[in-house]
């Protein structure tokens, strides 16, 4: 596919715009695309501009839109019509939620033990009808299991309304239209906790709402020490402690609050320290704390609740077992965690036996899933290697055995026996060892003459796991290959492998990425100039780089909402995450190497004259984490400085954020685009 002649595009204008920080002088021509008024977007020029990219975008993808619906046909035939979870005890009743036929959202249901018939507790598709976008943040049944608290966000922009709905007369109240996140209910389930955000979209406090009252919702927990910290709440797995945490992406701090006396004092558990971070369960009098104070892959210590600060090592640290989570549980703590990179369950008894869970792949991801009650004799797992469906576990305790609930139907056709999946490590430009994981249909060619698409994230410790993805069949069945790149920023290799990628380490995750490419090539996967790539948000920042950087490695890029104005950015602290985002990259307002490491790399800054491969760039009107300036800016300087004539599209989603559309049939619109584009720019 190559640019449509017939149809120009879009040109933004440059507006004079100079700022000077350290006693440089920053040119933006193209701050202007930022509305004045954000977050509401009027202006006529902006808005102009973001309808004229998209009318450029629908004009090059028309010649493939067969192609295009082709797929989206496959990726739909892939999905199970009449999908639903597997239920989950919660003391009298068991939940699930389940799609009819046909529809985009949930409808969430439970039934009463042991025979009880099928009630609906809250349907999605009436929620969201006649609306563009809508997403539920979560739901929260009362302890007495009369109540739903529900959160929803029906425009992207995160700011979610949090309604109580009684169950019995399904009369609603609602509480606020500026929570984020899952409520917690208190234990006579008469008052609830809940997180709220500010206009800027910082999660500045915990509030309490009892039912009834009207003259407020108490602070239970309010962050002012630090305007880089963001508040949440959670509970306890026994049910008796709200947990209050307060953190940004290097520290954190906890607080304990009786779910009995949800006024009562905070219990702190410690106070925040640079560079640690701690989280924690609750069993009985005990609190177990797993923490990386003394190691990078972190330990876990127990406190008695009457003295929290006072620690004693229950799990001790090692280099290539990373702990991840644990759960304390009635009979047991569980735990997350990796063993050289690879996913692992443990369960560690009170007389100190410990067991691991055994998977049956050498290569897979596995974890933790939903167990809503005090004890787990039957442990709710997910799994799923690149080759095997997403898989829901339970694990008998007691008989150290795995029992299978579900595994994800392709009611089109899968047979696994026809793919293969791979782990390579590949030697990175300064000696380190980065796996990358490989799925492809069974005869790919190893000559170089292959179709190999890198997939990489690579920021805030998130690794990609090796897991199932239906949709990815549409690009295996015509002949690619898919590697993820386990680079550094994540956590895949363990925490260090998260601090190797971040701050003054932060051009690691670049580097690893172009070096495994590279590798890849020199393995005789594809070659060189063959290869596509895509990453989204961070992953979108890193597209930004590598595009930079080595525009020839890359036959075409797809950048999903991407952070490529990071030094702009990182320099306007009114903006909604920048405070809390500077332990990751850097603060430059204050930190003179760290403006010039991020000038040195940040994608819109560093666009230069010269041949850029084809590009896909989406964004989001309503985005408020990767706002939608900064990919509309980052095209406009890419059009006006670039040499070649490849095909550029940008595509702003205007009733959507950080996601994209929403809806499980609306979502598979996007994969079809993208995956379109990359095949007519490979084949």
């Amino acid at each position: 596919m190559t640019p449509d002649p017939t149809v120009s595009p879009p040109v933004a204008a440059t507006r004079p715009h100079v700022a000077t920080w350290h006693g440089e002088t920053l040119s933006d021509p193209w701050a202007w695309l930022r509305d004045p008024g954000y977050p509401e977007v009027t202006d006529a020029d902006v808005l102009g501009h973001l309808e004229a990219e998209n009318a450029y975008f629908d004009a090059n993808m028309a010649p493939v839109a067969a192609l295009r619906d082709t797929i989206l046909d496959e990726l739909k035939g892939r999905v199970q019509q009449d999908d639903a979870s597997v239920p989950v005890k919660n003391g009298g009743h068991e939940y699930w939620w389940r799609f009819e036929p046909g529809d985009q959202y949930r409808t969430w249901l439970r039934r009463a033990l042991p025979d009880g018939a099928d009630a609906v507790l809250l349907s999605e598709p009436l929620l969201a009808a006649g609306k563009d976008y809508f997403r539920l943040a979560g739901t929260a049944i009362s302890p007495n299991g009369r109540l739903l608290a529900y959160a929803f966000d029906d425009n992207g922009a995160e700011r979610f309304r949090l309604v109580v709905r009684d169950l019995a007369t399904g009369a609603e109240t609602i509480v606020t239209d500026k929570s984020v996140g899952v409520p917690v209910w208190t234990a006579d389930s008469a008052a609830l906790a809940w997180m709220e955000v500010n206009d800027n979209w910082r999660r500045i406090r915990v509030r309490l709402h009892r039912l009834g009252d009207t003259e407020g919702d108490a602070t239970l927990y309010e962050e002012t020490e630090d305007k880089g910290f963001g508040v949440s709440v959670g509970q306890s797995q026994d049910r008796r402690w709200l947990i209050i945490a307060t953190s940004d992406h290097s520290s954190s701090e906890i607080r304990l609050v009786p779910t009995a006396d949800p006024l009562a004092p905070p219990l702190l558990v410690a106070r925040r320290r640079p560079g640690i971070t701690y989280d924690v369960d609750v069993r009985g009098e005990t609190l177990f704390i797993r923490t990386n104070d003394t190691h990078p892959n972190f330990r876990i210590v127990t406190a008695d609740i009457a003295s929290p600060g006072d620690w004693h090592e229950l799990i001790a640290p090692s280099d290539r077992d990373y702990i991840r989570g644990h759960t304390a549980f009635a009979s047991y703590l569980a735990i997350s965690a990796r063993h050289d990179g690879l996913d692992q369950v443990r369960l560690r008894f009170d007389d100190g036996r410990e067991t691991a869970v055994a998977f049956p792949e050498s290569s897979y991801s596995a974890g933790i899933g939903t167990n809503l009650e005090p004890d787990a004799p039957l442990l709710r797992l997910g799994y799923a290697s690149m080759v095997t469906p997403q898989t829901v576990y339970d694990y008998d305790v007691a008989a150290g055995t795995l029992i299978t609930r579900k595994v994800q139907q392709v009611p089109s056709g899968y047979d696994a026996s026809q793919y293969a999946t791979e782990r390579l490590m590949i030697t990175a430009r300064d000696g380190t060892r980065v796996p990358v994981s490989i799925v492809y249909k069974k005869g790919y060619p190893r000559d170089g003459s292959g179709k190999l698409h890198l997939y990489g994230y690579g920021a805030y410790g998130i690794a990609i796991p090796p897991s199932f993805s239906a949709n990815r069949l549409s690009l295996l069945d015509r002949g690619l290959a898919y590697a993820i790149a386990h680079i550094r920023g994540g956590d895949d290799m363990g925490y260090q492998w998260y601090l190797d990628g971040k701050l003054d380490k932060r051009t690691n995750a670049f580097t690893d990425f172009v070096d495994l490419g590279r590798g890849l090539a020199a393995l005789g996967w594809s070659r060189e100039g063959q290869i596509s790539a895509s990453g989204g948000s961070a992953g979108g920042e890193l597209m930004g780089v590598v595009l930079n950087t080595d525009p020839g490695l890359w036959r075409a890029v797809v950048a999903d909402v991407p952070f490529v104005d990071v030094l702009n950015t990182m320099l306007d602290d009114t903006l909604p995450l920048t405070p809390g985002e500077w332990p990751e990259w850097g603060n430059p307002i204050e930190d003179r190497a760290a403006f010039e490491l991020i000038r040195s790399y940040s994608p819109y800054d560093n666009v230069a004259a010269k041949a850029y491969p084809p590009l896909l760039i989406t964004g989001g009107l309503n985005d408020p984490r990767v706002t939608y300036w900064e990919p509309a800016k980052w095209a406009a300087r890419l059009r006006a400085t670039k040499t070649d004539d490849n095909l550029l599209l940008l595509k702003i989603n205007m009733g959507a954020g950080h996601g994209g559309k929403s809806g499980r049939w609306n979502s598979l619109h996007d994969v079809a685009e993208a995956y379109a584009f990359v095949l007519t720019q490979v084949t």
